[in-house]
């Protein structure tokens, strides 16, 4: 027999998932507050997946609003509640794709101007503030090689690696939002890590040269 504690252990380990289930229910009913709370559930790691990709806090800012907004707007058609984290990062990657069409840049990830490439402002409030100025530029000169690298990998490639690596998703929400099976998934995630980990100036970077 379980203990009030274990009880209550259990109970807050279900909590975020099952919330998260029982928000979207809702909101396929047509309930704004529950949308609502799945905004303010995952707008943060939305933005952040949006801002990495476009380094431009409005235009961020803009595709974040939009993906919020397309999902309002169609929920109703989601057959499965559990796969809701996965078909809104799928809107966000098509959103994102959207917009680089508009711009007719070259990729995805593509080729930024000076201006757009390290805005410090947008960064720091990224990454930690109150960083030393050797820190800062270190951290400028690690992304302008980390995107160096990025150009080294295929479109799927590259598309996996930042998903599963800058993003923090599992293989198989991956798999959900891409709609490629997951054995598709972990074949360009390996490639993708064997181009990245081959690149000397990463190599030199990461220990400190």
């Amino acid at each position: 027999m379980m203990t009030n504690k274990a009880l209550e252990t259990s109970a807050s380990l279900m909590t975020g998932s099952s919330s998260v289930s029982d928000w979207v229910r809702e909101a396929k009913q047509g309930s704004r507050w529950a949308f609502n709370q799945l905004i303010d559930h995952f707008h943060k790691d939305i933005f952040r997946m949006v801002f990495y990709r476009i380094r431009n806090r409005p235009d961020a800012e803009d595709i974040t609003q939009d993906v919020f907004l397309q999902a309002f707007r169609n929920i109703a058609q989601l057959k499965t509640v559990e796969y809701f984290k996965a078909w809104l990062y799928r809107i966000a990657v098509n959103r994102i794709r959207d917009f680089y069409r508009k711009k007719r840049f070259l990729s995805l990830i593509g080729l930024f101007s000076e201006s757009e490439r390290f805005e410090d402002d947008e960064l720091n409030d990224i990454a930690d503030k109150g960083s030393r100025p050797l820190e800062e530029l270190l951290r400028k000169e690690f992304w302008r090689k980390f995107e160096k690298a990025l150009e080294n990998l295929s479109r799927m490639e590259k598309e996996v690696f930042i998903l599963r690596f800058l993003d923090q998703l599992g293989i198989r929400e991956i798999s959900e939002i891409l709609k490629k099976n997951e054995s598709t998934v972990k074949t360009h995630l390996y490639r993708g890590l064997v181009k990245m980990r081959k690149n000397d100036e990463l190599k030199n970077i990461s220990m400190g040269g």
